[in-house]
């Protein structure tokens, strides 16, 4: 019975809400210290206080830390996989992107030999060993900006970059395309074969802002049939 009347904090109802509140200011980081001593010196001093109470009141302290930091720690968990898919995309994006050059390269290969026009071999060897050292220079350039960074960013870029070296890119499997058909390309040119003042590079060129031009309108009429 004298639990009954002079424990009246420490009734299941208060408990709870002790627990609560201690849970939101772990989760969300906000004078935690501060915050956890005076709710629970609160607790302890809102009414005549026995063992029993002080137990509960302690309790209910902890397993609000216990589930306020599981919340702060999933939080930052899901922040932290946000991020890593982002990055992981950008990094993506760029690889893809050098895919696509090197795709352009030999198309634009291919299309020059089907014009019958035919580019130097001091050209073409020129290019090939463009061509040929861009996987590495992704490679490194990735590497030399996870070594930069810090934190979180820093874990990330590393981690892509370990895989990109274990598991290969995109442009380097897209290379192996374009090289053998550079290889073949030269193994052709010979003395008595027009040269043209096109430079692969130009045409490279051209032909990506060919595609660009078709990708952007192929968007274009998206939105207008979306609209009608």
């Amino acid at each position: 019975m004298q639990n009954e009347t002079t424990n009246h904090f420490a009734s299941d109802h208060d408990l709870k809400t002790l627990e609560d509140e201690i849970r939101e200011a772990v989760a969300t980081g906000t004078h935690v210290q501060e915050t956890v001593h005076r709710l629970t010196l609160k607790a302890i001093n809102a009414d005549r206080i026995n063992p029993d109470s002080i137990q509960r009141i302690i309790a209910a302290t902890m397993q609000g830390i216990h589930d306020g930091a599981q919340q702060r720690f999933q939080h930052i968990n899901d922040q932290a996989q946000t991020a890593r898919v982002q990055i992981a995309g950008a990094v993506a994006g760029l690889d893809s992107a050098l895919a696509s050059f090197a795709a352009a390269s030999k198309l634009a290969l291919e299309e020059a030999a089907g014009q019958a026009k035919k580019f130097s071999d001091t050209e073409l060897a020129r290019a090939r060993a463009d061509l040929e050292s861009l996987e590495n220079l992704f490679l490194d350039t990735l590497h030399k900006t996870a070594t930069t960074a810090q934190g979180l960013l820093a874990d990330i870029l590393h981690d892509l970059s370990r895989h990109a070296v274990n598991h290969g890119t995109v442009v380097g499997s897209q290379l192996k395309e374009t090289l053998a058909t550079f290889a073949h390309q030269i193994a052709s040119v010979g003395q008595a074969q027009l040269i043209t003042g096109t430079s692969l590079a130009h045409a490279t060129a051209d032909l990506v802002s060919k595609i660009a031009g078709g990708v952007l309108a192929g968007i274009d009429e998206q939105k207008k049939n979306h609209k009608a």
